[in-house]
C-alpha cells in the first residue's frame, strides 16, 4: 500500500473511532459522575482493587487529581478505601456495590446503543467489523 493510502487510512480510522466513541459517550445512562470519574470506575472495573497511585498512573493523570476524583467517588459511595496490606503508608482502593452497579448500568445502555446500530448492518457488514475489531484491539495493544 502506498504512503498517500496509508495516509488516507490513518485519516479515515482516526475519524471514525472518534466518531463512534464521542457517540458512544453520549449515551451514558445517567450523567451525575464525569466522564474522568467514571473512567476511575471503569479501570476499577477492569483491573480490580488498585492503590490511588496505580489508578492515576493507569488513567494517565497525575496522583494529586486522582486524589480528588477518588475522594468524591468515595462520598458518593462509590469507592471504598482499605489499608494496603503490603505498605501500611498506602490505601487500596476498590468498587463498592454501588459504583459496580454504576459501571454495569453504564456498559449496558452503551451496548444497547451500538447493539441497536449493529442491527441496522447486514450480516456480511457484522463480519467485517468483528475482525476490524480484533484488529483494532491488537492495534491498541490489548492480547485479549
Amino acid at each position: 500500500m502506498s504512503e498517500t493510502a496509508d495516509e488516507g487510512l490513518t485519516s479515515r480510522l482516526r475519524l471514525a473511532v472518534v466518531r463512534l466513541n464521542r457517540r458512544l459517550r453520549a449515551q451514558r445512562a445517567n450523567e451525575d459522575l464525569t466522564l474522568t470519574q467514571l473512567s476511575a470506575l471503569s479501570c476499577l472495573y477492569k483491573c480490580g482493587p488498585m492503590s490511588p497511585g496505580e489508578l492515576a498512573a493507569n488513567e494517565g493523570v497525575r496522583p494529586p487529581s486522582m486524589t480528588r476524583v477518588i475522594a468524591a467517588l468515595e462520598e458518593l459511595g462509590h469507592l471504598s478505601r482499605r489499608p494496603n496490606p503490603n505498605d501500611g503508608r498506602q490505601a487500596i482502593v476498590a468498587l463498592t456495590d454501588s459504583g459496580l452497579g454504576h459501571v454495569r448500568t453504564d456498559i449496558s445502555a452503551r451496548e444497547a446503543w451500538l447493539d441497536r446500530r449493529l442491527a441496522e448492518l447486514d450480516p456480511g457488514e457484522r463480519e467485517i467489523l468483528h475482525r476490524a475489531a480484533e484488529i483494532i484491539d491488537r492495534m491498541a495493544g490489548n492480547k485479549n
